[in-house]
């Protein structure tokens, strides 16, 4: 072994150790608490855990893809030059930049069904009282999707806002020479040439929102009555209800959704 050879090992053992550390032992430790069929019989048994379910494909499917086709549209907005445009682009991506405990908060805060500022100025504008707008479950779960299509939104404009800079001026100069319509330049010229970054994106934006949290744990707690729970949170409720097993299989019973999808993404990315 050369003495090259000897300081990268030196130099990448205490980056394996923090992973080791870090990432296999509470990953293998929580496979392991995990591993009793009957934490999964009890899971299934429970009615909430498929709602939760059906709460997390929604959430998944729904805002996703709302989120990345409000991003491509926003990201051919924000490529014109004009001034207005580029301080207008500071101030979207503000809701990204901040921390998500303050602006989700402000948001179930205005969204007080006695004192909101939402209510308040419904009551002011019509004499009549708002709707108590976390009180209902399928109401609080679309809250919670606008909440993480809000904050997740400017970074993936970001990315889609790259991916058309990437593309020749000249291609767009070559169309309209030859009369092509702003709809005919995005289907033959911007989508070709974006397609594979949107895919990528968006199974990438679908891994993380799996994972999102903050979205719906600080905007409903999971409320009204645990049916706005999806997988990231459904953990939380077993913890509090001192059921270390169940709280972990729920989050086991997660991977048949994330694997297939970071294969996937792998799979393009490899190419």
């Amino acid at each position: 072994m050369t003495s090259w050879e000897k300081w990268g090992l030196i130099l990448v053992i205490p980056y394996l150790l923090i992973f080791v550390v870090f990432v296999i032992y509470p990953v293998g430790y929580g496979l392991w608490l995990a591993r009793h069929p009957e934490s999964y019989t009890k899971l299934f048994a429970d009615p909430i855990f498929f709602r939760t379910l059906l709460n997390t494909l929604v959430f998944v499917v729904v805002a996703v893809n709302l989120k990345m086709a409000i991003a491509l549209f926003l990201s051919g907005f924000f490529l014109h030059t004009r001034w207005w445009i580029k301080a207008l682009s500071l101030v979207f991506i503000l809701p990204w930049a901040v921390p998500s405990i303050p602006t989700i908060l402000s948001m179930r805060f205005m969204l007080n069904p006695e004192w909101g500022v939402i209510n308040t100025l419904i009551f002011k504008l019509t004499g009549m009282d708002g709707p108590n707008w976390l009180n209902d479950p399928t109401l609080a779960l679309s809250l919670s999707m606008l909440a993480h299509i809000w904050k997740s939104l400017p970074f993936w404009t970001l990315i889609l806002l790259a991916g058309r800079m990437a593309i020749p001026g000249e291609q767009y100069e070559a169309a309209s020479v030859d009369g092509a319509s702003n709809w005919q330049k995005f289907c033959f010229i911007t989508w070709p040439s974006m397609r594979s970054l949107f895919l990528t994106s968006t199974i990438l934006s679908m891994i993380w929102t799996l994972g999102d949290f903050n979205s719906v744990y600080l905007l409903t707690g999971g409320g009204p009555a645990d049916l706005t729970h999806v997988l990231a949170t459904l953990g939380i409720r077993y913890l509090r209800l001192d059921q270390v097993d169940l709280s972990l299989a729920s989050i086991v019973v997660a991977l048949p959704l994330i694997l297939p999808l970071v294969y996937y993404m792998m799979k393009r990315l490899s190419k």
